[in-house]
């Protein structure tokens, strides 16, 4: 064998037993894996202020900041996985089976988790817009807790079941190098329809109810704002329908990213998938992490003042969790 072929395996003295790497341009190289460094820096940084700011303002302990506390704890650890997508980038699998199995397991119970989160902030939303009057006593900060760790045990719960479907990767490796696993067609369809239909389903319905209803209530509050609707309540109507609309670009933006997974995936011959075919709609769902805080940076000046609290250090001050940063 020559020496050029076996610049294009990802273990050379192994020969065809070997898996072939993804032959690029080094500048391409470097672009890429220069991108995906930065993505994985900024997103673990942005959701680290996320966590940091809704933690630490009491101001911010409502129910549907612990659940965007729920998500950017997902988003947060996502930003760690664009480590694996680095080292798969071109072809390549150069860690052990379990570390395989293991990125398989963390991917599966993060993106699951933020599914649900996205469900339950959707749920959250309805019920604030269309349900104003009973919200505080529906929505309170301890079943908002309750239902983010029910969500989280279901998904680790829903990531063995599908796992144990699922073949070993070690055992249905094609060539020495790769990380892939054998989809069976009971999981794919199950992953398929818990993880994006229902969940996609639900979304959209609250959404465009959500839209109606917000609609019909803003013209009958606009020809009544001088008669009989309280200022007061006027003003937290306001508010409600502003976190629905910052909520609402989240929701999108995670549809956006999400739904090219599953068009590649659909595609995809039944059998095995190697993940590095998968690698682009990988990324782009993960950058979806990303995109979350950044929205929160652009639609929510309430976080824009508590990141210069954060930066400037006065949130090491005493009594600064306290502060009116709303």
């Amino acid at each position: 064998m020559s020496t050029s072929d076996e610049t294009e395996l990802c273990y050379p003295h192994l020969g065809n037993s070997s898996c072939r790497k993804n032959v690029r341009p080094h500048s391409v190289s470097v672009s890429i894996y220069t991108t995906l460094a930065s993505l994985s820096v900024l997103t673990v940084t942005l959701n680290l202020m996320v966590i940091i700011t809704i933690s630490h303002f009491k101001k911010l302990h409502t129910p549907t900041n612990f659940l965007l506390l729920s998500l950017s704890i997902a988003d947060f650890c996502v930003g760690f996985l664009y480590i694996f997508q680095i080292i798969l980038m071109d072809g390549c699998w150069y860690l052990s089976a379990n570390w395989c199995l293991f990125y398989s397991v963390i991917c599966l119970v993060l993106t699951s988790a933020s599914i649900g989160t996205i469900v339950l902030i959707s749920i959250d939303r309805y019920i604030a817009v269309c349900d104003p009057l009973h919200y505080p006593t529906k929505v309170t900060v301890n079943r908002a807790k309750m239902c983010i760790v029910t969500c989280w045990c279901c998904s680790v719960f829903y990531t063995f079941v599908y796992m144990d479907i699922l073949k070993q990767p070690s055992l249905s490796y094609s060539c020495i190098g790769e990380c892939q696993a054998y989809i069976h067609l009971i999981a794919k369809l199950m992953h398929l329809f818990f993880s994006y239909i229902i969940p996609v389903t639900i979304i959209v319905l609250l959404y465009v109810r959500v839209f109606v209803v917000a609609v019909s209530q803003a013209r009958a509050m606009h020809s009544q704002v001088g008669v009989v609707t309280p200022h007061g309540s006027l003003k937290v109507y306001r508010s409600e329908l502003k976190a629905a609309r910052v909520l609402g670009v989240v929701v999108v933006g995670f549809l956006l990213c999400l739904t090219p997974f599953y068009i590649v995936l659909l595609n995809i011959r039944f059998g095995a998938v190697n993940m590095s075919s998968l690698v682009f709609v990988i990324c782009l769902y993960y950058s979806n992490s990303f995109l979350n805080p950044m929205i929160y940076v652009f639609l929510y000046p309430w976080f824009r003042k508590c990141l210069k609290y954060i930066v400037s250090l006065q949130i090491l001050k005493s009594g600064s969790s306290e502060a009116n940063i709303l």
